[in-house]
């Protein structure tokens, strides 16, 4: 059973949010300096081809510790150290680090993702792409905004006139195959399909219209909490492969402009089935 949890008046004054970004900005201005000296060496293998530095541990460190002081007692879900009271009123969803491999190869497109639940809706969504300076936040009720400046989805209504953005399978594979369907079929009948390696980044380039949808399988609540409200926020429409709302901790996502986001559904419904276990999507290969 959950309760009222008294956030409201923070949320209203601003006071929450703001503490929160600075948080973030300063965590970010830590992973800037860190990747200046880093090396590949210093990576470490946390599964098949899933990487991990002290950096993403240093960051999630300082974010769960700053976080965690701005409501006693909130519960945490982070990619690094998992579920932490996790059943609260209040917690936060963090990726210290979205986009490790692109962070330990050079690769300066990677971010830090958090979000705020209340009663298990996210009311609070901060993507920071980390290199490029530039803070995409998201309040429910209260818009998506770039830098302060405000954002909206793209308005496209044909699927030949957009660029989307994906994730490819690197570690799991058990629907390889009706993936590249789908892949095969987003690159005969779009602009483009480009693959960033940061999934947060491709929600925040949604919300803002530079993607013009977004889909992707076997993510984790940290990967898209805070992404899914700014395209919310931003005017778009996010659901699971099936059409439902389970992408927080679904495993599947689409997200994009209203005009474009039933055509994607439909493509994608092509391949992946309600009926059909995508958690088989998670299975090793050779498993």
């Amino acid at each position: 059973m959950t309760h009222a949890h008294p956030l409201t008046d923070l949320q209203r004054e601003g006071t929450l949010v703001q503490s929160v970004v600075r948080t973030v900005r300063q965590v970010g201005e830590f992973i800037r300096r860190e990747h200046r000296a880093f090396s590949r060496d210093q990576a470490e293998l946390k599964s098949a081809n899933d990487l991990v530095s002290y950096v993403d541990r240093g960051a999630e460190d300082q974010l769960s510790e700053a976080l965690g002081r701005l409501i006693p007692g909130s519960g945490f879900i982070m990619e690094e150290t998992g579920y932490h009271h996790a059943d609260a009123d209040a917690v936060w969803v963090i990726d210290p680090l979205d986009g490790t491999t692109n962070f330990v190869f050079g690769i300066p497109v990677f971010s830090i993702s958090v979000a705020l639940r209340l009663n298990g809706q996210t009311v609070i969504g901060v993507v920071y792409e980390v290199n490029r300076d530039e803070m995409f936040l998201a309040t429910r009720g209260g818009g998506a905004t770039l830098n302060d400046a405000r954002i909206r989805t793209g308005t496209a209504d044909r699927l030949q006139d957009c660029l989307v953005a994906t994730g490819f399978p690197f570690r799991r594979f058990g629907r390889v195959d009706e993936y590249m369907l789908m892949l095969r079929d987003f690159m005969l009948n779009t602009r483009g399909v480009r693959r960033l390696g940061s999934a947060a980044i491709d929600l925040a380039y949604t919300a803002m219209g530079r993607f013009d949808g977004f889909f992707e399988t076997n993510l984790y609540p940290w990967d898209v909490a805070a992404g899914a409200l700014l395209v919310e926020e931003a005017g778009g429409t996010v659901t699971d492969f099936f059409g439902g709302q389970d992408h927080v901790f679904g495993r599947t996502i689409v997200a994009a402009g209203t005009g474009i986001h039933p055509i994607m559904r439909e493509l994608i419904s092509r391949y992946a089935r309600p009926e059909d276990d995508w958690s088989d999507a998670h299975r090793p290969i050779d498993s």
